[in-house]
């Protein structure tokens, strides 16, 4: 049960007995009726604005309003208080046995507490690293990578059919410069001393696999060819090469997509075109010479007419060229094309999650989706930036394959996939991110990895003690869903049922507002509320866990470590995190 669900539905069926009685319209508009927690938990559990919002179409002072929705509410079991404060606002206590429920559903639903139907079945489609398939994902790719991906998993949490989905950028110029650097190996390993490697190449080391695999697969064949013929086949090769890469170090991080979509694909069926036509149909495109860029303008630029989209009439600031000069396809005309076959796929709904770096091309490409499906598809970009690996507070280099770059597997290898995954999380997408290699493998309380999985650690140790002292005692949610949970009655305890309660809502909440660091959040938060229970304990003999002579007590209080459990091993599943049983 979602209880903030529930108790907005208490408050709308109050109003809708107060409107039967006569004493209020019962044409009003209900959309703007909230209940939240307040911001001073003094004040309540809960707060609603219902007399405010209403008061003026109701044609009442708000506080009268309030009068009438108050005594409705004292009406309902659930709630044990509700005061008028200030100019209108309820603010709402609920009973004991409101939270000692939640406590019994949640050993009742397990792991799917916390789910829901909201989505629907709608499909979504996240589209998630999308790097250029010229080398191994690298630390800038990570937290986009973890973004997406937890994302995708809690869309699925509240009923979303959700794609996760690769765009290999396979049809553009840097494609072709990979597959010269991968020729220049190839010759390499047929014993050729290439020397330095050229500027414009790439240099890394994952291209001399590349190199030895282009010779077992065609020996000296393009060895003297010319590179008109050799170049596309190498480039394809190369392209899948780097595409096993990129699938291995996704794979260390727990990430499996099952959507990959090429570029390349796109152009050759006809794609673009069609894309083209469909906006040319309904007069978007049109000839025309744009201004010079703002600022110091480019040696290279000059004015010349050339094929444009009507980007500005749909949000962005200057209209965009879909043909390059030698009238081939811009990137842009082809992510055109890419957000329309998504949306010929069944995707109304377009999760994109970029780079920093790509910033400045958000606009138009929502206005560009918004043109090709004519306002049918919505596109939510999610823009991560920068990350800075730190160790002890100071900027570390630690590449072995790319030269210039951190790797993805690096990383990995260094901290584990656990802790990159969690730690992606801890800050907002839209904040930079500190990752220090100290911190971040810390065991205490600073680093929020450890904090947690101690939590559900603890929770395990617990359920293993309590058999020391009572041999009858069962620790499976069947069993502890029998227990009297009328004797948990301290005020710390309810403080970890509330938290326990908010869960629904924040997985709700974060996946509609494509905001997977609150899981993040959330689950620090309920650690730091059980340690601190667990701390307590230790300090109030009575508040402990196991309880010697109170059978009683003891099993209430083991099915609250048991809800505790499964609620952060549900949460930590979200991410994509083991939740250790053990730490060692």
């Amino acid at each position: 049960m979602n209880i903030y669900t529930r108790l907005h539905e208490i408050v709308l069926e109050t109003l809708s007995k107060i409107a039967a009685s006569g004493s209020i319209p019962t044409d009003l508009s209900l959309g703007r009726v909230t209940v939240e927690s307040p911001r001073d938990p003094s004040h309540g559990d809960m707060s609603t604005n219902a007399a405010m919002v209403l008061s003026k179409a109701a044609g009442m002072k708000p506080r009268d309003l309030a009068t009438l929705i108050q005594e409705g509410l004292l009406s309902d079991p659930l709630i044990e208080s509700a005061d008028i404060a200030g100019p209108g606002f309820i603010n709402i206590r609920l009973a004991p046995s409101a939270w000692r429920e939640i406590l019994s559903e949640i050993l009742a639903t397990g792991s799917s507490y916390g789910e829901s139907k909201r989505g629907a079945g709608e499909k979504i489609n996240v589209e998630y690293v999308s790097a250029n398939p010229t080398g191994p994902l690298h630390i800038g790719h990570a937290r986009g990578t973890v973004f997406g991906d937890v994302l995708a998993s809690l869309l699925e949490k509240v009923g979303f059919d959700v794609a996760r989905e690769y765009y290999v950028n396979d049809a553009g110029s840097q494609v072709d410069v990979l597959a010269r650097s991968a020729h220049l190996r190839y010759r390499e390993a047929q014993g050729e001393d290439i020397g330095a490697i050229p500027s414009g190449l790439y240099p890394g080391d994952y291209m001399i696999p590349v190199g030895k695999a282009l010779v077992d697969e065609f020996g000296d064949k393009w060895l003297k060819a010319p590179e008109e013929e050799w170049l596309p086949v190498i480039r394809r090769f190369t392209v899948d090469a780097m595409m096993k890469l990129i699938r291995k170090d996704l794979g260390a991080l727990g990430v499996h997509q099952k959507v990959f979509v090429s570029e390349q694909s796109l152009v050759d069926s006809g794609k673009v075109e069609t894309a083209h036509a469909t906006l040319a149909d309904r007069g978007l495109i049109y000839q025309g010479v744009l201004e010079p860029p703002k600022g110091k303008t480019p040696d290279d630029w000059e004015a010349r007419e050339q094929e444009l989209f009507r980007a500005t009439d749909f949000g962005d600031d200057v209209d965009r060229p879909l043909r390059k000069s030698d009238g081939s396809w811009t990137y842009f005309a082809s992510d055109i094309a890419y957000h329309l076959d998504k949306y010929d796929r069944g995707f109304k709904t377009q999760i994109d999650v970029w780079g920093a770096d790509h910033g400045g091309y958000v606009k138009r490409m929502k206005a560009a989706t918004n043109a090709v499906t004519n306002g049918a598809a919505e596109l939510d970009v999610k823009i991560c930036q920068i990350v800075k690996l730190l160790d002890k507070g100071e900027p570390v280099k630690m590449s072995k394959r790319s030269g210039t770059f951190v790797t993805l597997s690096d990383l990995v290898d260094a901290v584990g996939k656990d802790v990159v995954r969690f730690i992606m999380l801890t800050r907002s997408n839209d904040a930079p991110l500190d990752f220090d290699l100290t911190k971040v493998t810390d065991q205490s309380r600073e680093n929020p990895v450890f904090y947690v999985q101690y939590a559900h650690a603890r929770c395990h140790s617990a359920m293993r003690l309590v058999g020391d002292t009572f041999s009858d005692i069962e620790t499976d949610r069947a069993s502890l869903s029998n227990a009297d949970l009328s004797v948990l009655e301290d005020s710390a305890e309810f403080a970890l049922l509330k938290v326990l309660a908010a869960w629904p809502r924040t997985v709700e909440a974060a996946a509609l507002a494509h905001e997977p660091h609150r899981i993040a959040y959330y689950l620090q938060e309920l650690a730091a509320e059980f340690h601190g229970l667990w701390t307590k304990g230790k300090e109030q003999p009575t508040l402990r866990f196991i309880i010697d002579n109170d059978e009683t007590q003891t099993r209430a209080r083991m099915a609250l470590v048991r809800a505790v459990q499964i609620v952060l091993e549900s949460g930590l599943n979200i991410l994509g995190v083991e939740p250790v049983e053990e730490l060692r």
